[in-house]
């Protein structure tokens, strides 16, 4: 690896310190009503969107709410000792890609087939904390 690679790694590395990163694959849902409700939480503090992902009346929303907890774990297991509240958690990037296909075949009339694709998604949740300043003290005591 060259010097300016290593570099820009090891500045990609430094930024990500304090984000928390969770991921659901090959969720069975498809990826248009995951990004419904992905887009109604992204860039909300993280308490609003738990409420606001507990209270909703859509599917997709049971399995982001426990993305987004698992999210919340992951940055605490990252920053020992730090306070969630104090740090202001927020969603700060969400994003819902497509996932395989299921194809299956449905009888039509006629001797015809219908082809059904049974959708999935993959979806990814970054969380950062709006108050650097908690996290980095957090880690400076810890090293």
């Amino acid at each position: 690896m060259g010097a300016r690679k290593r570099l820009r790694a090891e500045a990609i590395k430094e930024a990500r310190k304090n984000l928390a990163i969770a991921k659901l694959n090959n969720c069975p849902t498809s990826p248009r009503k995951m990004r419904l409700v992905a887009d109604m939480v992204r860039g909300m503090d993280v308490d609003k969107a738990m409420f606001l992902l507990r209270h909703s009346g859509k599917e997709a929303s049971n399995r982001l709410e426990k993305l987004l907890l698992s999210a919340t774990h992951n940055w605490s297991q990252k920053n020992e000792g730090a306070n969630m509240d104090e740090a202001g958690l927020y969603v700060k990037e969400i994003y819902v890609d497509s996932a395989r296909m299921l194809k299956r075949i449905q009888p039509a009339p006629q001797g015809r087939a219908h082809r059904i694709r049974k959708r999935s998604n993959h979806v990814t949740v970054v969380v950062d904390a709006r108050n650097a300043e908690v996290a980095e003290e957090v880690n400076e005591s810890n090293s």
